[in-house]
């Protein structure tokens, strides 16, 4: 942990009063002007801190400041001692879990970010990663033989858990759009994406990367025009230390159901928060879009599907998506 961490952390554990530079200084075991070059880069990373003449420093007690410490606060205690590292801005959490990966890092390792600036969605797309409104992580698996096509579990086990996690923090219900996106009233508020390296010899995945975004907020000036008819957010106003508990929230609803026995039988709750089962969609196809009634989602993840001809179908996610333009 380096000296901005530590200030950030003692300042946290200390907002109802001010800390004199002189005071954090003997904490720290730093210079007076260390104490200095450390406040000026949190407030550089977005930390709204207070700094008063003769009383000194303190964190404004209703700041939503993103660190380690406030995340590992309101984490699980089963899940206390995870690998967990968190930046105010970074290319990619996805990059910083493979490169984690590579190294060794054990299941469980978390990368975490308040802005991305190569931010990634399916299918390629870029994923909008603006900094102050978003929250944005990634986790390491390490799934013992877990075959190519049953890796979509584990983004239909995040859908829910980022369901969960929002209406924990908020007082929103969340839905999801098969196979990766959870929606609020008819608008996006987070989607996933899932990556692995798999093993020729077994088709089995050697790790895993699971990546989320949530809106937290509309961004000053709103949402790209790309995306502004179908992007929102979980919020209205800012609210206090939300993206610290969203991210213990997530992690640990989502390990407490990864680690349980057959994923803690979550199939049914993915069912019942979809937004296609029992509605009319677009299936789009490489032909072009096709109408379909949705009839279930399987335990493989798959949607089940009746197109007006009577004929039925089983997609794959990874194959075909749906607009969800006839869905009520």
């Amino acid at each position: 942990m380096n000296t901005k961490e530590k200030l950030l952390g003692l300042l946290e554990s200390n907002t109802e009063k001010y800390l004199s530079g002189e005071d954090i200084a003997e904490a720290l075991g730093i210079s007076r002007t260390a104490v200095w070059k450390a406040v000026n880069a949190l407030r550089s990373d977005g930390c709204a801190i207070e700094a008063v003449s003769n009383k000194g420093y303190r964190l404004v007690s209703d700041a939503d400041v993103l660190s380690e410490n406030g995340i590992r606060k309101h984490l699980d205690t089963s899940i206390a001692d995870i690998g967990l590292s968190v930046y105010p801005v970074t290319d990619s959490t996805n990059i910083r879990v493979r490169e984690a990966a590579l190294s060794g890092a054990p299941e469980g390792f978390a990368a975490v970010a308040g802005s991305q600036t190569a931010g990634r969605g399916r299918l390629g797309r870029s994923f909008y990663s603006p900094a102050g409104t978003g929250l944005y992580l990634s986790l390491l698996l390490r799934p013992a033989a877990l075959p190519s096509r049953q890796t979509i579990k584990i983004t239909t086990l995040a859908a829910v858990a980022a369901c969960e996690a929002i209406e924990a923090v908020s007082d929103r219900k969340a839905m999801i759009k098969w196979v990766n996106d959870i929606f609020i009233d008819g608008k996006k508020v987070s989607g996933i994406l899932t990556e692995a390296s798999f093993s020729l010899e077994s088709d089995s995945a050697e790790y895993v990367i699971l990546g989320i975004g949530f809106n937290i907020l509309t961004p000053e000036g709103g949402f790209p025009d790309e995306i502004k008819n179908i992007a929102g957010a979980i919020f209205d106003r800012p609210q206090k230390d939300i993206r610290n508990r969203l991210a213990a929230e997530f992690i640990s609803r989502f390990m407490a159901a990864y680690r349980a026995p057959r994923f803690g039988g979550y199939e049914e709750k993915y069912r019942a928060r979809s937004l296609a089962v029992g509605h009319t969609v677009d299936v789009l196809l490489p032909a072009g879009p096709k109408e379909a009634y949705v009839l279930d989602v399987d335990d493989d993840c798959r949607l089940i599907v009746r197109y007006p001809d009577g004929t039925e179908d089983s997609l794959y996610s990874g194959e075909v998506s749906i607009k969800l333009s006839h869905a009520r």
